[in-house]
């Protein structure tokens, strides 16, 4: 089962500058117990945005064309059916993004783990629109904005047509 996570905008903003546009605790925490144990994929601005550092306790996959790419406790790929095939040994990859990989991976993914925050934003990176002939939502949780987040989210399941 091939997983998508993404936090995006109603616009589908992802960020801006290559940084997040929000701050949301209780998506971060999710994120972190739903990919403790993976294998996580993401482009090679999309590690650096987070600090050229890999996410613990997990194997972290990054895609880059640079061959001489430095960074340590990673696994490099040029392309994301080669880290889809480095992964392959794990039942429940993640795909991280970004806006790139994240359009190229739609054909790959099985499942969609979606943060929709409730508010549009200015933004120059963008997640693919959500074909709902293709994707069927299978589970919604609303979480209202309070002290430590500023905007309404819902974290959103989608399965590819024709999955269980």
């Amino acid at each position: 089962m091939i997983t998508i996570i993404a936090a995006i905008a109603e616009n589908n903003a992802l960020g801006k500058d290559n940084t997040l546009l929000w701050h949301l605790p209780d998506d971060f925490k999710r994120f972190k117990k739903v990919t403790s144990g993976h294998h996580v994929i993401m482009g090679r601005k999309t590690f650096e945005s987070i600090g050229k550092k890999a996410l613990p306790k997990r194997t972290n996959i990054i895609i880059t064309r640079k061959k001489s790419y430095d960074a340590s406790c990673i696994v490099l790929a040029d392309s994301l059916k080669k880290a889809l095939r480095i992964a392959q040994t794990d039942a429940n990859p993640y795909i991280l993004g970004g806006g790139m990989i994240y359009k190229e991976a739609m054909q790959y993914a099985d499942k969609l783990d979606i943060t929709l925050v409730h508010h549009s934003f200015d933004a120059d990176t963008f997640f693919p629109e959500i074909d709902l002939t293709i994707w069927k939502e299978v589970n919604r949780e609303f979480h209202p904005k309070d002290q430590k987040h500023d905007y309404d989210f819902s974290f959103i399941t989608y399965l590819r047509r024709g999955i269980k």
